[in-house]
């Protein structure tokens, strides 16, 4: 069996192509989509992750803006969103987590209005998701979401297994699929004899975040296998839970870390923050 590869970083290029044109067509009417990324701190991965954010945005005509603190409190950031949320010049806002452990992410979080909460971490923005109604996806849900749509994979009926239950992927994913027809089965680090339900899925998901955790195997002949995971190797550089070398020729369909979910989650976050400004329309 040869194992295809889903391809993130051409499929986010198509996205952006046309999110670019999107753009183009709101300024033309006056509308400058504009996004307020908040970072407190000088953690290195979020630094980087950040610059990939305000590259895409660029690189879309989207406007964006750093708020960086290299300390802050939790009063100071929800005066800050505050404001944000009040500014006719921006329709998203994003919180770059982890935040520092004094403060509590949940009240940050639920400051944002939900009508700009592009990351739809927002309690509104989770339970329209859990109720099927119009709202706000987190984005690397949606990115994995709209990968499977992009190849043509059926959701309806499949047994999907995903591994973990972040707020950030595993939970509002969970959701997405359940609300689309997937049965699902959600994993976790308590789950007994794991291996033994993953083998079953015609999709398995793993957001588990340890790298070389699902192998040959782990996973049934021809499955589609969506590694979410982004952790760094011994060498430093990006890997995810999947041992991709180990799954090809078993799996049916692969996404590889670096260059599968990684790009379409920042153009997600494109998407949402466009989709908010035409709201404007």
């Amino acid at each position: 069996m040869s194992t295809r590869i889903i391809d993130g970083t051409k499929i986010s290029h198509e996205w952006r192509l046309e999110l670019k044109i999107r753009v183009g067509e709101l300024k033309q009417s006056g509308i400058i989509p504009g996004l307020s990324i908040i970072l407190v701190g000088d953690n290195p991965a979020s630094r980087s992750y950040v610059r990939l954010k305000e590259k895409a945005c660029a690189d879309v005509g989207i406007h964006s803006e750093l708020h960086h603190f290299q300390s802050a409190n939790e009063e100071q950031l929800v005066g800050l969103i505050d404001q944000l949320n009040d500014s006719a010049h921006i329709q998203g806002i994003l919180v770059q987590l982890p935040l520092p452990g004094h403060i509590d992410p949940a009240n940050v979080l639920g400051a944002v209005s939900p009508t700009k909460d592009i990351d739809g971490l927002h309690p509104l923005s989770i339970g329209r998701l859990a109720t099927a109604q119009e709202t706000f996806h987190p984005c690397a849900p949606l990115a994995i979401a709209n990968m499977l749509q992009h190849e043509n994979i059926p959701i309806a009926g499949r047994h999907v297994v995903i591994i973990g239950k972040s707020n950030l992927i595993g939970k509002p994913l969970g959701t997405m699929l359940l609300n689309r027809g997937a049965t699902v089965t959600q994993c976790h680090s308590d789950t007994e004899d794991l291996f033994s339900l993953t083998r079953q899925a015609d999709i398995l998901i793993s957001a588990a975040g340890k790298p070389g955790f699902i192998g040959r195997e782990t996973i049934k002949p021809g499955a589609l296998v969506i590694d979410a995971g982004m952790n760094r190797g011994e060498d430093g550089g990006v890997c995810g839970d999947v041992i991709a070398d180990d799954v090809m020729g078993r799996a049916g369909l692969l996404t590889p870390v670096p260059g599968g979910i990684g790009p379409m989650t920042i153009t997600m976050m494109l998407h949402n923050t466009v989709k908010s400004a035409m709201r404007m329309f």
